[in-house]
């Protein structure tokens, strides 16, 4: 489990937009997939979006694709999340984590024992 950082959310209307943002505290990514992950109150961790190390190519769930584009920027140790026309199944705290992005569980969450904080995000009017 690499020392990942989400920070970014807050509270916005529907059809907004926010940007998230993973930082590693030290360590480089260059090798590493990373994905992000979100929990809604009330419902199971779910992969939304992940980016390959290797190319740069990325995968979206149904849920976010089209709306959510991630990014990575390995010279400044960080992923993004860019989240636009936000609505109120996007509630959730968001984490992120390293993940192979290829194959057909790309979008099951790591089985960590803690996720961290995270940053939640509120879409509300």
């Amino acid at each position: 489990q690499l020392p990942l950082v989400e920070s970014g959310g807050g509270l916005v209307q529907p059809g907004g937009s926010l940007r998230l943002s993973c930082v590693s505290s030290g360590f480089s990514l260059d090798y590493y997939d990373i994905g992000w992950f979100r929990q809604a109150p009330g419902k199971e961790r779910e992969g939304i979006a992940c980016i390959s190390s290797e190319d740069g190519s990325t995968v979206y769930s149904d849920s976010v694709k089209g709306r959510f584009t991630i990014s990575r920027d390995d010279a400044q140790m960080t992923v993004y999340l860019q989240m636009n026309d936000l609505n109120a199944d996007d509630t959730a705290v968001y984490n992120c984590a390293a993940n192979p992005c290829s194959g057909p569980t790309w979008h099951v969450p790591p089985d960590y024992s803690s996720w961290g904080q995270g940053t939640r995000v509120t879409v509300s009017s």
